[in-house]
């Protein structure tokens, strides 16, 4: 595995353009100052990974829903009709989600960890720094897998023309808004969230941000300051929402019935993002290239990583050979259902380990990187990278 050392972006300018998050609490930086080589058969491969995957993905969800297993992906029942409407209606689009891989450098095959298919972050160092990375070292900005914000601007048209083809999108768009909401507090969900506002108003989209305690709900829709919003953007997990807002789940449901707001990501992004779609894609497709083997039962004879099927940076989550316990990480998701993940080492370079993460809008459309230990955690690092033979 390849490092390239580079001038890192300085704070004022990541202060300026609204990236607070950059130092953490030991004071180091959070953005490396360092890119991953990647080949570009290697970056053409993490591309081709997420598209065939995302096909698995459909069909293991019409799985779930055909055969009524959301009890098996640890999804709670007052979501599972506001599931089963957004799969059925075309106008529910996903918008954006980001797979985690291991491997897919130095010969080492891809495998898919997990999909980020409701909440994913990472999106503003993966579309905007490392992009600013390479312009600022003066170098070609083009020799990097970033399409990111442009794929986002493609998808947000889409959720107009419901199509691959976006050039009737002004012939369509009739003035329709979209509200963008996280949570009071979290400075990185904010920007993430105000970003993407940022790119749907640049396609043509009448916008608008709140915090999510400052929306009002009622069956009549979603409203801010008396102003009715026929899109409802949140940066807030649906597991989250229902199991600590019951209430905002029903009302949600009933809004969707009323057919009074879309809400984005779709509610069926919820069975993407559970880990326990992972047993039901290796189901689906045994021994596929791109698949680990993963069962609900520990599994016999190999090292396994167990996991919460809903949980956040690495918590709750151990690495087991045998009766051992190799590295395990405590956290707020013990009660949660669990899933039993063949191990398979990330792509590392001396003793540090680094995760592929590959956003998916409509297609794969960008690459960045995650550094840290054996479980990446909320102390990993973001490692920009370029293609570079």
């Amino acid at each position: 595995m390849r490092l390239l050392k580079v001038d890192k972006l300085q704070k004022d300018y990541l202060e300026n353009i609204g990236f607070s998050w950059h130092t953490d609490e030991d004071g180091s930086d959070y953005i490396s100052d360092t890119l991953v080589c990647v080949k570009e058969n290697e970056a053409n491969a993490y591309y081709e990974a997420s598209n065939e995957l995302y096909d698995m993905f459909i069909a293991a969800a019409q799985n779930v829903i055909d055969n009524d297993r959301f009890d098996e992906l640890g999804i709670p029942f007052n979501l599972v009709e506001a599931i089963k409407m957004s799969w059925e209606n075309d106008v529910h689009w996903h918008l954006y989600g980001r797979f985690d891989f291991a491997g897919g450098l130095d010969g080492k095959p891809i495998k898919l960890l997990e999909f980020n298919a409701d909440t994913p972050t990472a999106l503003f160092e993966s579309a905007i720094l490392q992009w600013a990375i390479l312009k600022q070292n003066n170098m070609d900005e083009n020799h990097q897998f970033n399409n990111i914000y442009e794929c986002l601007m493609e998808n947000f048209k889409r959720l107009i023309t419901l199509d691959d083809d976006t050039s009737l999108f002004q012939n369509y768009y009739q003035g329709w808004k979209i509200l963008f909401s996280s949570i009071a507090g979290n400075k990185e969900e904010e920007i993430t969230t105000k970003l993407l506002a940022y790119i749907a108003n640049e396609v043509g989209f009448e916008t608008n941000f709140s915090y999510v305690d400052e929306v009002e709900f009622s069956d009549e829709g979603i409203f801010k300051d008396g102003i009715n919003y026929e899109y409802w953007f949140k940066l807030i997990p649906w597991e989250d929402i229902a199991i600590e807002e019951g209430d905002l789940a029903m009302l949600l449901t009933q809004i969707m019935r009323n057919q009074k707001a879309i809400i984005l990501n779709p509610a069926y992004t919820l069975i993407f993002q559970s880990k326990g779609i992972m047993k039901i894609l290796y189901e689906l497709y045994p021994n596929h290239p791109l698949l680990l083997e993963t069962k609900d039962q520990p599994l016999t004879g190999k090292t396994y990583v167990k996991k919460p099927v809903f949980g956040r940076e690495g918590a709750n989550i151990s690495i087991i050979k045998g009766e051992q316990i190799l590295k395990e990480n405590e956290g707020p998701y013990v009660n949660n259902k669990f899933i039993y993940q063949e191990y398979v080492e990330l792509n590392s370079h001396e003793n540090e380990f680094y995760q592929a993460g590959v956003f998916f809008a409509y297609e794969g459309c960008g690459l960045g990187f995650r550094k840290g230990g054996m479980i990446l955690d909320n102390s990993s690092k973001f490692v920009g990278h370029i293609i570079k033979e």
